[in-house]
C-alpha cells in the first residue's frame, strides 16, 4: 500500500476510497494535488474541523499538495448533508470576513516553504458567481439524474423527517461536484478528501470529471470522530472549542485536551499530532501515567495552533492553578469595574456578570456540589456577599468545575 494511504489508516483517518487500488498505484508514481473544503459559515472554524486539517499536514508530509477550497460561493446556499433545516443565509461582508480569518487559523497548520507542497487556497465564488444558469443546465446538469440525488443521506433524511428541503439547499451537490471538476481543469487536482457525510457529494464529482472529461479522479472520506461520551468532537458543555484565539484563549484550548476522556487519550494522539505511530507506541509502552499522556496531547495539539510559548505557557498555568494555588498568568481575564462593588454583591450575581454561567439555576446546583471556588476556596453559601477587600491587587480567581478557571480583575 501507498506510504500516504497507510498512515491515513493507521492514524484512524480512513473511513471510504473510491478506487482505492488504484490511487494507490498513482500516489506511488507522482505527486498530486488534493483539496478539501471548509464552509465559511463562522468567523472560526473548531476542534470539529480538525481532522481534515490534519489530513492536509499529511498531504504535505508525503510530498503532496493540497488544495484549501474556501467555499465563499456554496456558503452563500448552505450545505444539506447532516442538517435538519436550512441554515441561515449570511451577507456577502460577513462571509467574506469569515474567509479571511478562516485562511489564517488554516495558515497556523500548513507549511508554506516548500513551493512544491505549498498550499493553495481557492474561494469557489470566483468561478460560481459568474455561471450561467442556462449553459449550466446543459452542460453539467444534464450528467446528474433525480432519482440518484434523492438517494443520498443528505436529502433523503431531510424528505424522510418530512422537513422542508429548499431548492437552493437541493443545487448544493451540484455546485460542490462542479467545485471538484473547476479544480481537475485548473489545478489537476486528482482527489478530494472530505467528512464521511460528504461521500456522496465527493462521488458526485468523482462521476462528473468521468463524464465531463474522462479524467480519473478519486474521492477520500474520514469518520466522525465523537468523544468517548459520544459527544460530537468540537462541541462541549460550555460551546464549541474554537480555533481562534479571539473566541477561545491558547490556555481554555490546552484545557481541553488536558480534560479528555482517558479512554480518548491514545485514539487522539494519532489523530490530533504529528508524533509517529512507532513513537506513540514506545511513549505508551513506557510511561502508563495517563495524566502525563494527556500533558504531551495538550502541548502538541496548543503548540501546534498557538505556538510553543503559548503551550509551555498553558502548562505553567494549569500547574500554579493547580498544584500551586497560585493565579496562572495565562488563566483568561475578565474585568468589572470597581463602581459595580460600591456596595456589596451576590456570589450569583458576580458568576453571571463574569460570564462563566448565565442560568442562576445552574450556579446554585453547582454551589451545592461544592463545584464554585474563589482563590481555591470552596463556596458552600450561596447568599456569600462579594465585597472590593476579597480581591488582593485587584484580583480573584474564580472557578466552575474542575475546567472553567478566570481571573476577574477590577478596573
Amino acid at each position: 500500500m501507498n506510504n500516504f494511504l497507510k498512515e491515513f489508516k493507521e492514524r484512524g483517518f480512513f473511513y471510504q476510497c473510491t478506487g482505492e487500488e488504484s490511487l494507490s498505484q498513482l500516489l506511488d508514481k507522482e505527486k498530486i494535488c488534493a483539496y478539501i473544503g471548509f464552509d465559511c459559515t463562522a468567523e472560526s472554524l473548531h476542534v470539529g474541523s480538525l481532522l481534515q486539517i490534519m489530513c492536509l499536514r499529511l498531504l504535505q508530509k508525503h510530498g503532496h499538495r493540497p488544495i484549501v477550497l474556501l467555499g465563499g460561493g456554496t456558503t452563500r446556499i448552505g450545505d444539506p448533508s447532516g442538517k435538519d433545516k436550512t441554515r441561515t443565509i449570511l451577507s456577502e461582508e460577513e462571509i467574506e470576513k469569515n474567509i479571511n480569518s478562516i485562511e489564517k487559523i488554516l495558515k497556523n497548520f500548513l507549511d508554506d516553504k516548500n513551493p512544491n507542497t505549498k498550499p493553495i487556497f481557492v474561494n469557489n465564488y470566483s468561478w460560481l458567481k459568474n455561471l450561467n444558469y442556462i449553459s449550466f443546465l446543459r452542460d453539467v446538469g444534464k450528467h446528474f439524474t433525480i432519482n440518484k440525488m434523492l438517494s443520498f443521506d443528505s436529502v433523503k433524511t431531510r424528505l424522510e423527517r418530512e422537513q422542508s428541503l429548499s431548492y437552493m439547499e437541493f443545487n448544493y451537490m451540484i455546485l460542490q461536484a462542479y467545485d471538484f471538476l473547476e479544480l481537475n481543469k485548473k489545478e489537476n487536482c486528482m482527489l478530494q478528501i472530505g467528512g464521511s457525510d460528504q461521500w456522496g457529494n465527493i462521488v458526485n464529482g468523482v462521476e462528473l470529471i468521468k463524464r465531463y472529461s474522462s479524467n480519473h479522479a478519486y474521492g477520500l472520506t474520514t469518520p466522525l470522530i465523537t468523544l468517548a461520551s459520544g459527544a460530537k468532537m468540537g462541541k462541549t458543555e460550555s460551546g464549541a472549542v474554537w480555533l481562534d484565539k479571539k473566541f477561545l484563549s491558547p490556555y481554555n484550548y490546552w484545557q481541553f485536551w488536558r480534560n479528555i476522556d482517558d479512554r480518548d487519550v491514545l485514539k487522539f494522539l494519532k489523530i490530533f499530532t504529528d508524533i509517529s505511530i512507532e513513537e506513540i507506541k514506545k511513549i505508551v509502552d513506557n510511561d502508563k501515567d495517563i495524566n502525563k499522556l494527556k500533558i504531551l496531547l495538550a502541548n502538541k495539539t496548543t503548540a501546534m495552533l498557538h505556538g510553543e510559548e503559548e503551550a509551555k505557557s498553558s502548562q505553567m498555568t494549569a500547574k500554579q492553578t493547580f498544584a500551586d494555588n497560585k493565579l496562572g498568568d495565562n488563566l483568561p481575564l475578565i474585568t468589572i469595574q470597581k463602581k459595580m462593588l460600591t456596595n456589596p454583591i451576590n456570589i450569583i450575581d458576580l458568576i453571571v456578570m463574569s460570564k462563566l454561567e448565565t442560568s442562576k439555576s445552574e450556579i446554585r446546583r453547582l454551589i451545592k456540589g461544592n463545584g464554585i471556588k474563589i482563590n481555591s476556596q470552596t463556596i458552600s453559601d450561596e447568599k456569600l456577599l462579594i465585597t472590593q477587600s476579597l480581591f488582593k491587587d485587584n484580583l480573584i480567581k474564580l472557578s466552575l468545575g474542575k475546567k472553567k478557571h478566570i481571573k476577574v480583575q477590577l478596573t
